[in-house]
């Protein structure tokens, strides 16, 4: 089964939102055997709409809309159902009771002319009731596609999507299983990678394709296949894997949830060896500590850490030697070092990441030219430090700074 998804707004179009309903849209789809093909992004207008739905339907068995629901007069998405189904509005009680009731017990405010105009829907539709909200989602179908209209409010189309939508597609219709298997590998760029790769991707079975997913400082393998025989399909990935690993060993770093992102892998592999981390950092001003600590359960594993910005703050805070700072200057492996070592100890860590560097765009009070970092990695039996060169550009310098440093420490725990 194939799917599109087109998604209607305005403030999707201007850049005030960003869409990220399209792509859990898309996931949920794909994670019970629908293929996405397509993904729109619309005006909120009667005939862009109408446009995008004659397209959809001429190549997708489903069709999933989300925003123009509501109850201004922008929101024309069930009035526009209505034309392309040659159809008409009709009041739903249940509906309009949900809507009263909600205005009643939550919003404690009068509901008004426009709110009563939410249990209008197509008589054609199938409504889907919104426990979150005011506005129904609604299931029409013609000419064997179905066509699905959700809320544009991420959390209502979410809960739409799992609790009814998600569960009626499995129940009406017999479809394909669809299979990933991630990998993530650091190292190497992804034209090298696929350089590397060129012949096993040449002999890669006709169901089984490859995507390069790359991000700063790593890229991800994902294979993926559908067929109707889900053993068969997953013993065929993990055959192809078996050629795989050989050719990626020395730059592989573990096998990937699909959703991880480096900081979850080390938040669940610190977790699991029941170790901690903290981190010292100079010019990445705080997000080693921000990205780690944004996943949930990371204050099971992440002791704390300090933003020595200013050189006496290198020394008055995490205690690291003047003398090393005059020798070999604040920016400087040895400096990286002391501040890992000191951070590990300050806060009694297992491990501690540092960063120092010239994020630009000027030197400050090193010599290093702009762009240069030195990551520190404490670990229970060492102390190292790496100097990289990231290039002119101040926000890249940071982001690559920290991915390369978690990278770092990702080699490190895997190793044990």
């Amino acid at each position: 089964m194939t799917a599109e998804i087109i998604i209607i707004g305005d403030e999707i179009l201007i850049g005030q939102v960003v869409d990220t309903n399209s792509a859990d849209i898309a996931r949920e789809l794909d994670r019970i055997g629908i293929s996405v093909n397509q993904i729109l992004a619309i005006q909120d207008e009667k005939s862009d709409i109408l446009r995008a739905l004659k397209d959809a339907a001429t190549r997708a068995d489903v069709v999933v809309m989300s925003g123009g629901l509501g109850p201004t007069k922008d929101d024309v998405t069930k009035y526009t159902l209505c034309q392309f189904f040659d159809d008409i509005v009709v009041n739903n009680e249940e509906v309009l009771k949900h809507v009263e009731e909600l205005f009643k017990k939550i919003k404690n405010t009068p509901l008004s002319d426009l709110n009563r105009e939410q249990a209008l829907v197509p008589s054609k539709a199938t409504v889907l009731f919104n426990k979150y909200g005011t506005a129904p989602g609604l299931w029409m179908e013609q000419d064997k596609t179905v066509f699905i209209a959700v809320p544009g409010v991420p959390f209502e189309m979410k809960m739409m999507m799992e609790q009814q939508i998600i569960p009626k597609l499995k129940r009406e219709f017999n479809r394909p299983f669809i299979y990933h298997k991630t990998l993530r590998t650091f190292g190497l760029g992804e034209s090298a990678l696929a350089e590397r790769l060129e012949e096993w991707e040449n002999n890669l079975p006709e169901k089984i394709k490859l995507a390069y997913l790359p991000n700063l400082g790593s890229v991800r393998l994902r294979l993926s296949g559908k067929g109707e025989n889900e053993k068969e399909l997953k013993e065929g990935i993990e055959k192809e894997l078996t050629k795989l690993y050989p050719l990626i060993e020395d730059i592989l770093s573990d096998n990937i949830n699909e959703d991880d992102d480096i900081t979850v892998t080390l938040n669940k592999l610190l977790i699991s060896k029941k170790q901690f981390l903290s981190s010292a950092e100079s010019c990445t001003g705080g997000e080693v500590a921000a990205q780690f600590t944004i996943n949930p359960g990371a204050s099971s594993c992440f002791k704390g850490g300090l933003v020595t910005y200013a050189t006496h703050s290198k020394e008055e805070l995490l205690k690291v030697p003047k003398k090393i700072i005059e020798e070999h200057s604040v920016v400087s492996g040895e400096v990286a070092e002391a501040m890992a070592s000191n951070a590990r100890d300050l806060f009694k860590s297992n491990y501690a990441i540092s960063t120092t560097g010239n994020a630009g765009p000027k030197k400050g009070e090193s010599d290093e030219e702009v762009g240069t970092v030195f990551i520190g990695i404490a670990t229970p039996e060492k102390v190292f430090s790496k100097k990289y060169k990231f290039g002119k550009s101040r926000e890249q310098v940071v982001k690559k700074t920290v991915n390369k440093a978690f990278e770092l420490l990702l080699r490190e725990l895997i190793k044990k």
